[in-house]
C-alpha cells in the first residue's frame, strides 16, 4: 500500500474533538442539559417559594397541632387569622428566609438531577419510558432530600414550632440554626432524613411521571412539538395533586420527626405508630387541604417557570 494513502486513512489528530465526527462542529445539545437544569431550577425555586410560602406555613402549623386540650386551631382560616392577629400579616412569612436559602439549591438539585438521569435513560428516539420516568423522578427526589431538603425542612419546622411557644427563642435564620447545632449537634438539622427521602422520592417520582406522561400524550410522540405554557401549568397542577394524595401521610410523619418534640419518637416508624395509636388514621391527612392548594399552585408555577427558562437557555446556550 502507498505509505501516503495509509497515513491519510489511519492518522488520528491528537488535538481532535471526537464528537465532531458524529455531531459536526458543536458538542451534542444534551451535553449541557444537567447544568442548564441546575441553573434554571435554582432561579425557579427562589421565585416559587416567595409566592407560595403562606400556605406552607399554615400547613405546617396544622400538622404540628396536637389533639384535645393542646389543639390551638380549628382549621385553615382560624390558623391564618390567629397568626395575623398575633404576629401581623408577615407572621405568615415566619421562616421564609430558611426556605428561601434552601429552595434555590433544592430546586437546582431536583431539576439538575432529573435532567442528568433523563439524559442517560432516553432511548435512541429521545423518548423516556413510563418506568424510567418514575425512576428518574425517584432519583431526583432522593438527591434533593439528602443534599438540600432535610436540613432546610428541619430548620423550617423548628422555626415555625418555636413561634408556637410562649417565649420564642430564635431571632433569625443564622441565630436559630447556630442554636440548634449548639444544643443538638449537626444531627439537629438532619432529623427525619429517612422520612424525607421517602417523601421527596415518592413526591418527585409521582410528579415527574404525571408531568412527562401528560406532555408526551399532548405531543403525540413528537419530542420537538411545543407544549403551551398554560398547559404546562395545568399538567403541573394535576401532578401536584397526585403527589399530595399519594404521600401526605409521609409528609405528616416527616414534619413530626423534625419538630421540637421529635425526641418523643424513637424513629420514623415509631412516630407513625404513635400517631396512629393516639390520634387515629385521619391524623395522617392533617393539613391536606392547605397542602393541596399550595402544592398544586407550587408545581404549576414551578414547571411553567422552569420550562420558560429552559426554552431561553436552549436558544442562547446551545
Amino acid at each position: 500500500m502507498d505509505p501516503a494513502l495509509y497515513l491519510r486513512k489511519n492518522f488520528k489528530n491528537p488535538f481532535g474533538r471526537p464528537w465532531m465526527t458524529t455531531y459536526g462542529a458543536a458538542a451534542p445539545a444534551n451535553s449541557n442539559k444537567g447544568l442548564k437544569g441546575i441553573i434554571a431550577g435554582g432561579i425557579t425555586g427562589g421565585i416559587e417559594i416567595c409566592i407560595t410560602f403562606p400556605t406552607e406555613y399554615v400547613k405546617t402549623q396544622l400538622q404540628l397541632d396536637g389533639k384535645g386540650a393542646e389543639k390551638k386551631y380549628t382549621g385553615i382560616w382560624d390558623c391564618a387569622k390567629k397568626t395575623v392577629q398575633g404576629h401581623g400579616f408577615f407572621g405568615l412569612y415566619r421562616g421564609l428566609s430558611v426556605l428561601l436559602y434552601g429552595s434555590i439549591p433544592k430546586s437546582a438539585v431536583r431539576f439538575g438531577a432529573f435532567e442528568q438521569f433523563k439524559n442517560h435513560a432516553v432511548d435512541s428516539q429521545g423518548n423516556l419510558s413510563p418506568g424510567m420516568r418514575v425512576l428518574c423522578g425517584l432519583g431526583a427526589g432522593i438527591a434533593e432530600a439528602i443534599l438540600a431538603v432535610t436540613p432546610m425542612e428541619t430548620v423550617k419546622v423548628k422555626f415555625i414550632n418555636d413561634q408556637r411557644s410562649a417565649n420564642p427563642r430564635f431571632k433569625g435564620f443564622f441565630h436559630g440554626t447556630s442554636l440548634i447545632i449548639k444544643e443538638e449537634g449537626f444531627k439537629g438539622v438532619y432529623q427525619g432524613l429517612s422520612a424525607t427521602i421517602l417523601k421527596q422520592g415518592s413526591n418527585q417520582a409521582i410528579r415527574f411521571f404525571v408531568m412527562e406522561t401528560m406532555k408526551d400524550a399532548y405531543r403525540g410522540g413528537d419530542n420537538n412539538a411545543h407544549v403551551p405554557k398554560y398547559l404546562v401549568g395545568v399538567f403541573g397542577a394535576v401532578a401536584g395533586a397526585a403527589s399530595v394524595f399519594g404521600n401526605t401521610p409521609l409528609d405528616v410523619v416527616k414534619t413530626r420527626m423534625q419538630g421540637l418534640e421529635a425526641a418523643r419518637y424513637k424513629n420514623t416508624l415509631d412516630c407513625a405508630v404513635q400517631i396512629w395509636k393516639h390520634e387515629g388514621p385521619a391524623a395522617f391527612y392533617k393539613g391536606t387541604v392547605p397542602r393541596l392548594g399550595r402544592v398544586c399552585l407550587d408545581v404549576a408555577i414551578t414547571f411553567m417557570i422552569y420550562d420558560s427558562f429552559m426554552d431561553v437557555f436552549n436558544k442562547v446556550w446551545p
